[in-house]
């Protein structure tokens, strides 16, 4: 029985995984890597699990503490082989790399840290920031733990909506004085 999907065997799987890392602006586990991969049906998990040691040793990918990021000579070889990945699972992969490279630069500017206070509060300490540098840093105290840690979430996931609202906030203030 002939298998459906791009991946037939072990090198469509390393050739995707290369269309990916080339195109990752981050180091990847090897989770996130088959999250990203998994654009067939034929793929597995432990096809990826079996790939990313073989392409260290044969220096397409290096890793260090668990991630991968990929070689000179992945780049290479990458773009040697990218064409026969079928136009569906190229143009899939392309959107969840796209995917993947926004929300690790986001986590990278939004930062939350929760710090226990001897009263058995919290302090929940945030950040925001872009390119440039730091755009707000915001300090709250919670009753407890666990309110602290919904806090932080909820900021992770809205920070920009809290900034765009504070900066709103306070500019229309001062239009009321002026008016």
């Amino acid at each position: 029985m002939q298998r459906l999907g791009f991946i037939h065997d072990m090198m469509d799987v390393k050739v995707l995984i290369l269309y990916v890392m080339a195109r990752a602006n981050y180091p990847m586990n090897c989770q996130e890597i088959y999250e990203v991969c998994y654009q067939d049906e034929c793929l597995s998990y432990f096809d990826v699990c079996t790939a990313l040691p073989e392409m260290v040793v044969s220096g397409h990918l290096t890793e260090n503490e668990d991630k991968y990021e990929i070689t000179e000579k992945g780049r290479q070889d990458g773009a040697l082989t990218e064409d026969s990945i079928a136009f569906t699972v190229k143009q899939r992969a392309e959107n969840a790399i796209i995917r993947f490279n926004c929300k690790l630069r986001r986590s990278s500017y939004v930062k939350t840290r929760i710090l226990p206070r001897e009263d058995g509060c919290a302090t929940v300490m945030m950040t925001l920031d872009d390119e440039t540098g730091n755009l707000m840093n915001l300090e709250l105290m919670s009753p407890n733990r666990r309110q602290a840690i919904r806090l932080s979430r909820l900021f992770e996931q809205k920070a920009e909506q809290v900034y765009n609202l504070v900066i709103a906030e306070l500019l229309s203030a001062e239009e009321q004085e002026e008016g």
